[in-house]
Formats: structure tokens, sequence, C-alpha cells
């Protein structure tokens, strides 16, 4: 079922995108000239009171924005996995593996799986400790975050459909927590390693996202994060944005009703800061060791960094 139905949304997506190559250049000039202003900082309103940021190409207030990303989830949630599709022509499933891949899950690991409402981490996580042996029985655990409880729903009643639940989980435990990445309620050093994938660039203050990730960690713990980033080809990046602003936005509005939703999930990529940029940020909130790599010629980035 899942297979025929992303070969639907891949043969829907080279339609649209045939049929809008002609006029796309003219159609997406003012929007990629508002994306080559890059990730800004955040201002000052007019007033001086309180202080803006973006929210895709719009710019608003800092309060408002938290709502703003919580509404978009809301409407996707039931549909999650079909939006990420779109967003990767279905290739999110492969980068997620090599995420996890990455991470080198063993078994005694203490995980915090930020921003993982629907569990695709986490299950990912949970299987690849399956398949290794644990002759010293050692416990593992997760715990799976996100700001939004209607993700964190679908995602408990995903596990239960997968069977990863405790009870069928020998020497792993999972935990459900609805909570803020820029202001966690967990004690300091309680995680050896932290996982975000698609969901810092939601977030208003990325830096208090990776200070609080560096607050929770354990010395030597891993923070890791998967997310859309920036091709290095001029070319290659040009063809994605068209495919992004006009095939995604009409797609989500085909397939699940949702053209607005859409439409910011592909303007916060072009917001978010490029490799080396995001690079330092996670240097600035005090990791070494950090190291980038690109998948897809950098469509999406995987982001590593150690707490020593």
């Amino acid at each position: 079922m899942q297979s025929n139905q992303s070969t639907r949304l891949l043969s829907l997506a080279r339609h649209l995108l045939r049929r809008t190559a002609a006029q796309a250049s003219q159609q997406t000039a003012g929007v990629t000239g508002a994306a080559a202003t890059g990730p800004g900082a955040s201002g000052t309103s007019a007033s001086g009171t309180e202080q803006t940021t973006h929210f895709g190409f719009q710019t608003v207030k800092e309060s408002e924005k938290e709502q703003k990303v919580h509404e978009v989830f809301e409407q996707v949630a039931n549909s999650y996995d079909l939006m990420n599709d779109a967003m990767s022509m279905g290739i999110h499933r492969v980068w997620k593996d090599m995420f996890v891949e990455r991470l080198g899950p063993t078994h005694g690991m203490r995980l915090l799986d930020m921003a993982g409402g629907t569990g695709d981490i986490t299950f990912r996580y949970l299987k690849y400790l399956a398949n290794q042996a644990n002759p010293q029985q050692r416990p593992s655990h997760v715990t799976v975050s996100d700001i939004n409880q209607h993700m964190l729903d679908v995602g408990r009643e995903r596990a239960r459909r997968l069977g990863l639940t405790e009870e069928r989980l020998p020497n792993s435990t999972i935990a459900w927590q609805c909570a803020d990445a820029e202001c966690l309620p967990f004690e300091d050093a309680c995680f050896n390693a932290y996982t975000i994938a698609f969901g810092i660039r939601n977030c208003t203050h990325v830096d208090k996202v990776l200070s609080e990730a560096y607050r929770v960690l354990q010395p030597g713990g891993r923070f890791m994060c998967l997310e859309f980033s920036h091709l290095t080809n001029e070319s290659m990046q040009w063809l994605y944005d068209q495919y992004s602003f006009q095939v995604i936005p009409p797609m989500g509005q085909l397939l699940a009703g949702q053209w607005q939703a859409y439409q910011y999930l592909v303007e916060s990529i072009r917001r978010f800061p490029k490799q080396e940029h995001f690079k330092q940020m996670i240097e600035q909130a005090g990791f070494d060791l950090v190291s980038y790599e690109n998948l897809t010629f950098g469509i999406v980035s995987i982001h590593s960094g150690f707490k020593l």
C-alpha cells in the first residue's frame, strides 16, 4: 500500500513539474529573490517592544511563531509520511536509515529523540538494537519528545501497531514526553545521545535548542541532526527550487488539502542556515568534533557533534 502511494505521488510530481517548467523561472523570481536573503537573525518590531523572527518567508513576532508552527503540524500529523514523501520525492526513508546507521546505537544507550513525534527515528533505533546481540542484557532507553501532543499521539499509535512497545521490547524502554526543545524538562546530563530529524528548522531560537541539547547530554554524549539543507551545485539547486515551489504546495493541496502548510515547509528550508553556518552554531553551543555529511547532493545533511 505504501509503495503504491509513493509511486502515485512520484508520478504526480513528474506531471506537475513538466507542466510548470516553462513558466517556472518567471513565477519563482520573487520567491528565489526572497530566499537569497538567507536565514536572517531575529530583529525588533517597529515599536521596539518585541523581537521578530521568520515563519517561512514571513516576518512574525517571536511569540506568534510557535503557535503557527504548531498549527502546521496539527494539520499534517495524520499525513506525515505523505508530507515527507512530497518533500523528499520518497527518499526520506533512506536518509533516516542512514542517519540511524551513522548514530550506531549500542545497548545501554539513553537516547533523546527530539521533535520525534511520529517515531520514525525511534523505531529505527529500536529495530537496530533488536538486531544486535546483548549477552549482558544491558538496558536501553529512548525518550520521544515533541512540542506537539498530536504528533506524539500519532507516534504512540504507530508504535502499538508495529509492536514496538515495552511489553515486546526486551531490555528497552520507551517514553513519550511533550516538551519544548528550547526549554527541556529533563535533568542535566541524563542522556548519552540526542537526535533531531527534520525539526530544528521549525524552532524559533535554534541557539537555545542547541544549548539545551548540550545541557542534557552526558560528557561523551553525541548530538546528531538530520535536516533539509542547501545543494552544493547551483544548477541542481535551481531545479530543486522549481520542484519545491511549483510542485510541493499544489501536491499538498491535491493529496492532503493543505497548500499553506506545505508552502511553509518549503520556505522554512530556504531560511535555514547553510551547512557551514549551522556547523559553527553547533560549535558555539559547546560541542566538539563537529562535522557534517551531505546526502543527495546536499538536499539534506547530517550534522554531528560531541560533548567532551
